[in-house]
């Protein structure tokens, strides 16, 4: 896919990017207030903080409308091949995410190669996409990963094409710590907000480990008072767990019903029986950190990650944890050890002895 540009409004840049996995159409020009609010005005608008534009999504309708070049729309044969490979997936029960995240891939990837009938595709093409699509826009590895999930499984299943995709390489994946709070930092931020609604998810979400996904899903049938536990239904991987249910978290959930008297979701939004929205729960942990002395970039995962470690510094067993947050391998429960404290805070160093 070829980034295309056109000037269809007084300085303003248009232009396709890609932004957290998805193409968008993006928007940048200079700071003027009518300009500002005609773009506010644009259906699902949004703001990039790391890009620094506006940006909307990137449809056909989108694109005729602000007059980017039609023929980069994805042609029909292509659109038929995404709609197959859709459906695919969806008879293998593959998660709503996963279709929305492969078939997406795969549509930059077919954008590319908007000319092309997917008979003539080769494995060189296949490559050659990695190198002048995916390197030279220094997109990120998992983005490259996702592409080439797709890719091969599309021509493995739709196309039904023999192809030496062996011969694609995924990047190898980055060794990366998990990015953990100190006990005294999660009680900063816990304690931060004065509405008890906010300060019940944020705290629920340490207290049992959770993904910010499986915070949202719960429901009443989710808490077990009795047993204490927290019963996490169909979470990554399609797993059911249970996670341990503290007496003092078990005291501000009953507060919380008291008081909210939510009536179908756990956490709802404006609209009883609806969900609370993943947006506006990632607000509330930002407005948590501006009330706390915390510079860094905290996230929700941040806190399930603190969370695990805070378990194995206290003496948890690794199995324990792993069960507990719903790992499948315990490889991924071990990269914990890597950033507890507590044994390497005991080493002596020699510059002691000095």
């Amino acid at each position: 896919m070829q980034t295309t540009t056109t000037m269809s409004y007084q300085d303003w840049e248009i232009k396709l990017v890609q932004h957290r996995g998805e193409s968008r159409i993006a928007f940048f020009f200079p700071y003027i207030e009518e300009d500002y609010q005609l773009v506010r005005s644009f259906p699902e608008a949004n703001w990039s903080q790391s890009k620094k534009c506006w940006y909307i999504p990137d449809t056909p309708a989108n694109r005729l409308e602000h007059g980017l070049t039609p023929s980069i729309i994805l042609n029909e044969v292509h659109r038929e091949h995404i709609t197959n490979f859709k459906r695919w997936l969806a008879s293998r029960r593959y998660s709503p995410n996963t279709i929305k995240t492969y078939s997406e891939a795969l549509k930059s990837f077919l954008l590319y190669y908007n000319d092309t009938l997917i008979e003539d595709i080769q494995v060189i093409d296949i490559i050659r996409y990695n190198n002048d699509y995916i390197l030279a826009n220094k997109l990120s590895n998992s983005y490259q990963n996702q592409i080439v999930n797709a890719i091969k499984l599309f021509f493995s299943t739709i196309a039904n094409r023999k192809l030496e995709l062996d011969l694609v390489h995924r990047p190898k994946r980055m060794k990366t710590l998990p990015n953990v709070l100190s006990k005294q930092e999660v009680k900063q931020l816990l304690d931060a907000h004065g509405n008890l609604k906010h300060r019940m998810m944020l705290s629920l979400i340490y207290s049992c480990g959770l993904r910010c996904g499986e915070l949202l899903k719960l429901t009443f049938a989710s808490v077990d008072s009795m047993r204490r536990v927290l019963i996490i239904k169909q979470a990554k991987g399609r797993k059911d767990r249970i996670a341990p249910l503290s007496v003092k978290i078990l005291e501000m959930l009953r507060e919380y019903v008291k008081y909210y008297r939510p009536t179908t979701y756990l956490f709802e939004g404006q609209r009883k029986g609806e969900p609370y929205d993943e947006r506006s729960l990632q607000q509330v942990l930002k407005q948590a950190l501006a009330k706390t002395s915390i510079s860094k970039p905290v996230t929700l995962h941040w806190l399930r990650h603190s969370y695990a470690t805070h378990l194995l510094e206290s003496g948890t067993d690794l199995r324990y944890i792993q069960e507990i947050l719903g790992h499948q391998s315990s490889k991924t429960t071990e990269i914990y050890t890597h950033v507890s404290t507590k044994s390497i805070q005991q080493i002596i160093s020699p510059f002691d002895y000095l």
